[in-house]
C-alpha cells in the first residue's frame, strides 16, 4: 500500500469517526455544539499534525542532507484529498440512510465543500507538522556539529585555546 494511500485511508477513519462522535454530542447536547465541532476539528487536526511531524522527522533523520529530502507535500495532499473525497461520501451515506444528525448536506456539497475543508484539515496541519520535524532535527543535527567542531580545539600550556 502507497504511503499516501494509508495516510488517506487513516485519516478517512479519524475524520468519519469525527464527524459520527459530533452528531452523537450535538444531538444529545445541542447548546454545547460550538464545542463539540471544535473538539472534532481538533482531533483531525491534532493526528494530523502529529503524523506529519513523524514523518518530517524520519525523514530528516534518513536523509542528513536537505536536498535528498522526500516529498512529503505531494504525500498529504494525496492523502488529505483521498480523505476529503471519501470521508465526505461516507458522512452523506451515513446521514441520509443511517445516522440522521451527522448532518444534511447534500452529495455535492459533501463531496466538494466537505471534502475541500476536509483536505485541508488534513494537508495544512500535517505540511507544517513536517517542517518542524525536519526543523527539529536539522537543528540537533547542527548542534552536533557544534560539538564535534569543539573537540578540535585544545588548551595549549599556558591556557589558550588552539585550533588543532
Amino acid at each position: 500500500m502507497s504511503s499516501w494511500l494509508l495516510r488517506g485511508v487513516v485519516m478517512t477513519a479519524v475524520h468519519v469517526i469525527a464527524r459520527v462522535l459530533l452528531g452523537v454530542a450535538v444531538v444529545n447536547a445541542p447548546l454545547h455544539s460550538t464545542v463539540w465541532k471544535t473538539i472534532a476539528i481538533a482531533a483531525v487536526v491534532l493526528v494530523a499534525l502529529l503524523w506529519g511531524g513523524i514523518d518530517g522527522t524520519a525523514d530528516a533523520r534518513a536523509n542528513p542532507d536537505p536536498d535528498d529530502y522526500r516529498d512529503l507535500t505531494v504525500r498529504w495532499l494525496q492523502a488529505g484529498l483521498l480523505a476529503g473525497v471519501v470521508a465526505g461520501l461516507i458522512c452523506w451515506i451515513l446521514g441520509r440512510f443511517v445516522f440522521a444528525g451527522i448532518g444534511e448536506a447534500s452529495l455535492f456539497i459533501e463531496l466538494i465543500a466537505g471534502g475541500s475543508f476536509t483536505a485541508l484539515l488534513v494537508f495544512a496541519p500535517a505540511f507544517l507538522g513536517a517542517a518542524v520535524g525536519r526543523f527539529l532535527v536539522r537543528r540537533d543535527q547542527r548542534k552536533g556539529q557544534e560539538t564535534e567542531d569543539d573537540w578540535s580545539v585544545h588548551p595549549d600550556r599556558d591556557g589558550e585555546h588552539v585550533a588543532g
